[in-house]
């Protein structure tokens, strides 16, 4: 069977890491990358891959099958949009869009295409998530009371000076859409609809950026189960916690460790959780660390998917579910109001 044909557009430390699991993954082909600093090349030595600093080169590639976006967030949309309209399948990085009506037109384009649209959501993928996923679905819980979300990263002064749109607005879009809408997906994979938020949010440190570095979320669940989800880019030199915590009418669970990457504590009632096999280390950026990569699983699900042997992992509507939560908190800090989302 032939290899699927990859290419990237944008070529930063993310598209990197989608080159790295492309190379990595049987049955997938990198045959083009594109980004608009050409200096970025220069560690692409492979003359088979055709390189461009204009994307839409990428797009009318008859070589390329599918298009991994993993540029800026606020282009995700158009990028995704004119591939897709193009006859590309599209793998979205994190977030999928900035606001839920970019999300919309971008799953209707995906319909009329008759194309896939991926959008990328790793942490699905860590050890300890897939088991508390497992122990939900067979009711191992019971009643669900209460969720806490911890996400206590350091994004320090280099982070954004290395970079000539994180921080901003209209590129970046906020704290919540970088850093940890991985945990806002999260929230919605493992507990369902959030249908209501009241969120409080600060800039303490990061005078260099347009929006808060640190915030309290207080929500509730279509379940009835309530929550909060605490985050900030404060944390002193490093990274402390990235963490979720559920109380239930069965029994009590905690995933901590940095990245969502360790089973903390578990007492649950007749429930015994054998060792978990390791997970895959976090993204190693230089000065800072994002979360598991888990990139690789990402990538074998594209190319089963493809080749009909597999379902998407995470679904365009999931990840304008996503951005509709953090919409919802975003408003809330600017009207200090609870929202109720429908």
């Amino acid at each position: 069977m032939d290899n699927t044909k990859f290419g990237i557009i944008g070529y930063g430390s993310i598209g990197k890491r989608h080159h790295q699991r492309i190379d990595e993954t049987e049955g997938a082909e990198l045959v083009a990358i594109c980004d608009i600093k050409e200096d970025r090349f220069a560690d692409n030595t492979n003359e088979n891959i055709f390189k461009t600093t204009n994307y839409q080169e990428i797009l009318d590639n008859k070589d390329v099958e599918v298009v991994c976006v993993t540029s800026p967030n606020g282009l995700h949309y158009q990028m995704t949009i004119d591939a897709l309209k193009k006859g590309k399948h599209v793998v979205c990085e994190k977030p999928m869009a900035l606001s839920v009506l970019n999300c919309n037109e971008m799953i209707m384009t995906a319909q009329r295409t008759n194309q896939k649209l991926f959008v990328v959501k790793q942490n699905r993928f860590n050890p300890p998530i897939v088991k508390l996923k497992e122990l939900i679905e067979k009711g191992e819980l019971g009643k669900i009371f209460m969720v806490t979300v911890n996400c206590f990263w350091n994004r320090n002064e280099n982070y954004y000076n290395d970079s000539d749109w994180k921080g901003t607005l209209d590129l970046d879009g906020g704290t919540l859409f970088t850093q940890f809408s991985h945990f806002i997906d999260l929230l919605y994979y493992l507990f369902g609809d959030v249908i209501s938020v009241n969120a409080q949010g600060r800039n303490y440190d990061h005078s260099m950026i347009d929006f808060e570095d640190t915030g309290v979320i207080n929500f509730e669940l279509a379940n009835e189960a309530i929550g909060t989800f605490n985050y900030t880019t404060c944390s002193f030199e490093q990274n402390m916690e990235g963490s979720i915590t559920v109380f239930a009418e069965n029994g009590s669970i905690k995933i901590a460790g940095q990245y969502l990457n360790v089973l903390d504590y578990y007492k649950i009632k007749d429930v015994v959780i054998e060792e978990l096999e390791p997970g895959n280390p976090s993204n190693d950026y230089g000065f800072y660390r994002g979360s598991m990569s888990n990139h690789d699983k990402v990538i074998k699900n594209v190319v089963r998917t493809l080749r009909g042997e597999d379902v998407i992992a995470t679904s365009a509507f999931e990840g304008m579910k996503t951005v509709q939560i953090i919409e919802a908190c975003y408003e809330s800090m600017k009207i200090n109001k609870k929202i109720y989302i429908r």
